[in-house]
């Protein structure tokens, strides 16, 4: 025997299983809401939230600490010796004395500030001579030699 069912009754019918599935649907989340890290160990996740805000203001903190450290560190390197040539030569050519004992070297840094060291050698004695470089320019009077490899360092800056 079939009954009839009125329209009211299928309505009804119909919101009651929707509301079923709406509640197995909502249990589902609470499950994984109860698995979520925050929730197993009853931290309020805005805790977490801001905890992290404040790991990210310090990791902004030291990035600019670091920043600032590195420009200081390359102010300090362009003030260091780096362009160092040095040249071997005989200043006593054709005399049969001295050899290829003699040098001159320069020691120069980024800003062409340094100093040229040259030294004379011959078997009597050796003479070492000090000559300073400011901005690739010496104020005293330079040999061939020490005018050439202070023009070496100079060329590979």
């Amino acid at each position: 025997m079939n009954l009839p069912i009125s329209n009211e009754e299928l309505i009804i019918y119909i919101l009651t299983g929707v509301s079923v599935l709406l509640i197995l649907w909502i249990i589902r989340l609470e499950v994984k809401i109860k698995n979520i890290p925050s929730v197993k160990n009853n931290q309020n996740l805005n805790n977490q939230i801001i905890a992290i805000q404040n790991s990210l203001s310090g990791l902004e903190n030291f990035t600019n600490k670091t920043i600032e450290h590195f420009g200081d560190i390359d102010k300090e390197l362009s003030n260091t010796i780096k362009g160092i040539e040095t040249i071997r030569f005989n200043p006593y050519k054709g005399e049969g004395i001295g050899g290829n004992q003699s040098f001159a070297t320069a020691l120069i840094d980024d800003n062409g500030n340094g100093v040229v060291i040259s030294s004379l050698y011959s078997r009597e004695k050796v003479s070492v001579f000090a000559k300073p470089i400011i901005n690739w320019v010496c104020e005293y009077e330079m040999s061939s030699e020490e005018k050439e490899v202070l023009d070496k360092v100079k060329s590979k800056k």
